[in-house]
C-alpha cells in the first residue's frame, strides 16, 4: 500500500477509535513500529489533533474528530467493486433493488474514460452463471431490515392451497437454486423455520417484543436453534466422497455430516409431512448415498425409483 493511501485509511481508523496505541496501528496496517511513528508524525503535520498519553495504559488520543477527505479508489479497487456488482446482476430480485440500479449508474458515470473502456472489455471476458430466479419475491427488503433491526413481522404465507398468517422474527435471508429463503423464528410454533420468500404474500411491521436471544444468531449458525418436533423422524445415510462435495453445495439446517471410523454419514431429521421432499433430495445423490435408517425411508426411495422407471 502506498503511503498516501495508508495515511488516508489511518486517519479514518483513528477518527473512529479516538484512543489508539502503536500496536493498534502496527496490527491494523501491518507496519513496523518505526513506520507507525513516522505516520503519526505525518498525521500531526496534516493538522490531526493527536496527543500522547504516557503511563502503563498510555497511547495516543484524538482530541476531536476531523473532517475526512473524500473516499478514493485505485483502478484495482474499482475493478473489484464492479466485479462484485456484476455477480449480483443475474438476480431478478435483490433487497434494495432500486438503490442497486441507481448505485450502478452513478458508479459508471464517475469513472474515467480509460476505466470505462477497461470495464467494457471486462464485460466481454467474465460472466456469472447463476440459476435464474424462478419466482419473484416482493418483500426481501423488509425481511432483511427486520432481521438487522430485530423486529417481528406479521406475514401472510401461501403454501400450495393453504394460506396462513404468522408472526415471525427474521434471522437472515439467502438465495439458493432460483429461490430466496428467509430463516426465521415462528412465534406461534415457537420453533425455527425456513420460509420461501416468494410464498410470503404480505409482510408488515409489528410492535411485538422480539426475542433477545436471537440477536447473536447469524446465517452461519442459524441451524443451531433448529429443533425437531416430537413427530420428527431421524435418518442416517452412508455417503461417498463425491456425495460429500454435493452435500456441501446443497443441504439444510436439519442435517449435517458426521465421520465414524473411515466412513462419512449424513444424519438429520425430517417431519412426517416432509417425506416426499427428503426422498427427492436424497434421490439427487444417485449412487453416492446408501440409506441406513430408517428402513421405511429406504423402501420409499426404492418405490420412487420404480415410479420413475414406470414413466420412462
Amino acid at each position: 500500500m502506498k503511503k498516501s493511501e495508508r495515511i488516508n485509511q489511518m486517519l479514518r481508523f483513528i477518527n473512529q477509535k479516538q484512543h489508539f496505541t502503536l500496536q493498534d496501528l502496527m496490527h491494523e496496517f501491518q507496519i513496523s513500529k518505526r513506520t507507525a511513528l513516522r505516520d503519526i508524525a505525518s498525521l500531526e503535520e496534516m493538522g490531526a489533533p493527536i496527543y500522547a498519553e504516557y503511563g502503563r495504559y498510555g497511547g495516543y488520543r484524538l482530541l476531536n474528530q476531523m473532517p475526512l477527505p473524500p473516499i478514493s479508489f485505485n483502478s484495482q479497487e474499482i475493478y473489484a467493486l464492479y466485479f462484485a456488482m456484476q455477480a449480483l446482476r443475474s438476480f431478478s430480485n435483490l433487497p434494495f433493488q432500486v438503490s442497486f440500479r441507481s448505485i450502478h449508474e452513478k458508479f459508471i458515470n464517475e469513472l474515467s474514460e480509460s476505466q470505462r473502456q477497461d470495464i467494457e472489455r471486462m464485460q466481454n471476458r467474465v460472466s456469472f452463471r447463476h440459476t435464474e430466479q424462478i419466482r419473484d419475491s416482493a418483500h426481501l427488503e423488509i425481511l432483511l431490515m427486520a432481521s438487522v433491526k430485530n423486529i417481528i413481522l406479521k406475514i401472510d404465507y401461501q403454501k400450495t392451497h393453504q394460506k396462513s398468517t404468522r408472526n415471525i422474527q427474521p434471522i437472515s435471508i439467502y438465495s439458493m437454486k432460483g429461490y430466496w429463503y428467509c430463516q426465521a423464528y415462528d412465534m406461534h410454533k415457537k420453533a425455527y423455520r425456513v420460509f420461501r420468500c416468494d410464498r410470503i404474500t404480505s409482510a408488515e411491521l409489528t410492535n411485538i417484543q422480539p426475542l433477545e436471544d436471537l440477536n447473536e444468531i447469524t446465517i452461519q449458525n442459524a441451524h443451531s436453534i433448529w429443533k425437531p418436533s416430537e413427530q420428527a423422524v431421524q435418518f442416517k445415510c452412508l455417503i461417498s466422497p463425491a456425495g460429500v462435495e454435493q452435500f456441501q453445495q446443497e443441504h439444510y439446517p436439519s442435517m449435517k455430516l458426521i465421520h465414524e471410523t473411515e466412513n462419512t454419514y449424513i444424519i438429520g431429521w425430517y417431519e412426517p409431512n416432509e417425506v416426499d421432499f427428503i426422498i427427492k433430495y436424497l434421490a439427487g445423490f444417485g449412487r453416492s448415498i446408501k440409506i441406513i435408517d430408517p428402513i421405511i425411508l429406504k423402501e420409499k426411495l426404492r418405490q420412487y425409483y420404480r415410479d420413475l422407471l414406470d414413466d420412462i
